[in-house]
């Protein structure tokens, strides 16, 4: 199963973050390019698993595009394209990678890359899950962050007061967050390194509390948004048993 979700995954980021256009998403209002997004994703998933995968492949496709249909039509009919609508449609997207990795777990070694083409393939899915997670972290990463702080963008320019509305409680939001994910992972020591970060962030707020609220609260987004993903990598790669091969520690309880 982890080896059909590892190529699942990469084919989801690819189409999504790598061969998606800007005038794809820019015109995604329109069947021909729902279609052909579509289409790119069916491809992309053939080519990670190295298989056509019958119904099951070409099902998660429509219902690929089912989630982008449902999602244009919402923003078209007044619902605002930010943060929430974004992170609600990744994780549907997700939440079908897994199904069908569950549902047709022998996808993968039903395909040419397990089936024989190399002596042994036994490195090529943790390859894949490092590769989706790093694109992951960074491309769809910067698309959260981006949409997160796009109200914040009109509130500085609008704002007459000294601070973004709410700022000071998203900031504590994201930092509790965060501490709660580096405890989890093992790693209290970043707890350091955030606060450092804020003091120097910070250190010029009474000239500017809205600009430095700003790029506090897009610096500890973009920072949460880089730790999930890296520990959902991970778990990916110990579940392939890729960790050992990749040299990557494993997370400490």
């Amino acid at each position: 199963m982890a080896e059909t979700l590892a190529a699942l995954f990469l084919a989801h980021v690819l189409s999504d973050y790598v061969f998606q256009t800007d005038r794809m998403v820019a015109t995604k209002d329109k069947a021909g390019t729902l279609l052909l997004h579509a289409a790119v994703v069916w491809l992309c998933m053939v080519g990670a698993l190295g298989t056509w995968g019958g119904w099951p492949v070409l099902a998660l496709a429509g219902l690929h595009l089912s989630l982008d249909t449902i999602k244009t039509f919402a923003i078209r009919h007044g619902v605002r394209d930010g943060l929430m609508p974004y992170l609600t449609d990744q994780m549907a997207h997700l939440a079908s990678l897994l199904a069908l990795a569950a549902y047709a777990p022998q996808l993968w070694h039903n395909g040419v890359w397990a089936g024989g083409w190399f002596e042994t393939t036994d490195w090529l899915p943790p390859v894949m899950a490092l590769i989706a997670g790093g694109i992951f972290a960074t491309r769809a990463g910067g698309f959260a962050v981006g949409k997160l702080m796009a109200p914040y963008v009109t509130a500085m320019q609008d704002t007459t007061d000294s601070s973004l509305p709410s700022g000071g409680m998203k900031i504590g939001l994201l930092e509790r967050g965060l501490i709660f994910l580096l405890i989890f992972a093992g790693h209290p020591g970043g707890i350091g390194f955030l606060i450092a970060a804020k003091s120097i962030l910070r250190f010029d707020a009474t000239s500017d509390n809205a600009k430095a609220e700003y790029v506090i609260i897009g610096t500890l987004a973009s920072f949460g948004w880089a730790i999930a993903v890296s520990l959902i990598t991970m778990g990916l790669l110990r579940t392939l048993n890729g960790l050992p091969l990749l040299e990557i520690g494993a997370i400490t309880p």
